[in-house]
């Protein structure tokens, strides 16, 4: 009987002057580590490190184009820098930069989803994918043009120099739309991925202080 009053009487200090313990767990939860409601946490987890791997495979790609161009340009390729101009833009370079931070932040996001890391991924995503539409947009001129360029590299050097260098541009260009185009797919994937876990995060914490 004792001991029963006892409980009796922690209970009423806690609702009468203390915190109740399902109000305090989901802030330090909130704080601490992102914890979905759908029971697919090792799930999201593991695709969202899937998906940062190949964000920084993209990005590493383009990234050794890009250096390769550059070596080229300063000496094979001078002559012909017209078809392979997307290289003077800088996209080669700081977008595929930009990708890999992108990827490498989107795994570290998996391996342990803190709020801070969780924030910081999806910032550094929705630049990433304004990157990848500005790059889709050098890629797609640099592959409309290269027919001019063609016709006017036959006034100054043989046609079958000309013919092996738009080939050339038109295959890097190729590959390097379709690498873009993917990283514009899962930059776009992974923000819908964080809006729905978010609304569904704040939907956990607000369910249990409406019901009490």
């Amino acid at each position: 009987m004792a001991s029963q009053g006892d409980d009796n009487a922690d209970l009423g200090a806690a609702s009468a002057g203390g915190t109740p313990v399902s109000q305090v767990e989901p802030g330090v939860m909130n704080n601490s580590v992102y914890q979905p409601i759908d029971g697919s946490h090792n799930h999201q987890r593991e695709k969202l490190q899937a998906l940062g791997a190949v964000r920084i495979l993209n990005g590493a790609t383009i990234l050794a184009l890009g250096v390769f161009l550059g070596c080229s340009l300063q000496s094979v390729f001078h002559p012909f820098w017209h078809f392979f101009f997307i290289f003077y833009t800088g996209y080669p370079l700081w977008g595929a930069i930009f990708f890999i931070i992108s990827g490498s932040l989107s795994v570290a996001a998996g391996r342990k989803p803190t709020r801070m890391l969780m924030q910081n991924s999806f910032g550094v995503n929705i630049a990433s994918m304004t990157i990848a539409l500005v790059g889709l947009v050098f890629l797609s001129i640099n592959l409309a043009v290269n027919e001019h360029f063609f016709k006017e590299c036959q006034y100054s050097q043989s046609l079958e120099l000309c013919i092996c260098m738009d080939i050339l541009s038109n295959g890097l260009m190729s590959l390097m739309l379709i690498l873009t185009l993917l990283e514009l797919c899962i930059s776009f994937s992974v923000s819908v991925m964080w809006c729905t876990n978010s609304c569904n995060s704040r939907e956990a914490i607000s369910s249990p202080s409406n019901s009490a």
